[in-house]
């Protein structure tokens, strides 16, 4: 059974988790309208998987006994300056989530819950994923600048992603 804080804690970020999809949903939103079609497909693609995250985590709560509550979720912004403005936001929000994830990591030791510790390290090992992956685009965007060519290209590529719920993996 998980001490309370413990658990309050992860229904935190459960929401944090579902939130995230929200966020990437918006993002798929905005690349569509500016006719990117292919970063909205990634975006996609991330919003399945952030839904995977709050999923797996959903699962552990569940079966420690844990009474899930589901606080809202906040409205998720559609509107950007730019394709790698997106991006540049996705990153800082991954970041964002990084830090999260290696303080509630760091309550888990504190109370010497070693499972649920146990259970985050897959979380903390897919941030540095998604962290890197967001970097790499990121610099492509930036070397091509405003060259619609390159855009197109990356874009393209983008477009290939295919969801793979990386939590069946775990």
């Amino acid at each position: 059974m998980l001490k309370k804080e413990i658990s309050d804690a992860l229904v935190m970020q459960l929401n944090k988790e579902f939130q995230s999809s929200y966020i990437y949903l918006g993002m798929s939103a905005y690349a569509s309208k500016i006719g990117l079609n292919g970063s909205s497909s990634w975006f996609l693609v991330q919003y399945q998987e952030e839904v995977a995250h709050a999923m797996k985590l959903f699962k552990y709560l569940e079966n420690q006994e844990v009474h899930v509550t589901l606080p809202k979720i906040e409205e998720a912004n559609v509107d950007f300056k730019s394709i790698l403005d997106t991006f540049k936001k996705a990153l800082a929000h991954e970041i964002k989530m990084s830090a999260n994830l290696n303080e509630l990591s760091d309550l888990t030791m504190k109370n010497k819950d070693h499972a649920t510790y146990n259970m985050l390290q897959w979380y903390v090992t897919e941030q540095v994923e998604e962290e890197a992956t967001l970097n790499t685009i990121i610099d492509k965007i930036k070397l091509v600048g405003d060259d619609g060519y390159g855009l197109y290209a990356i874009d393209q590529e983008l477009g290939s992603r295919t969801f793979v719920d990386p939590t069946a993996k775990a």
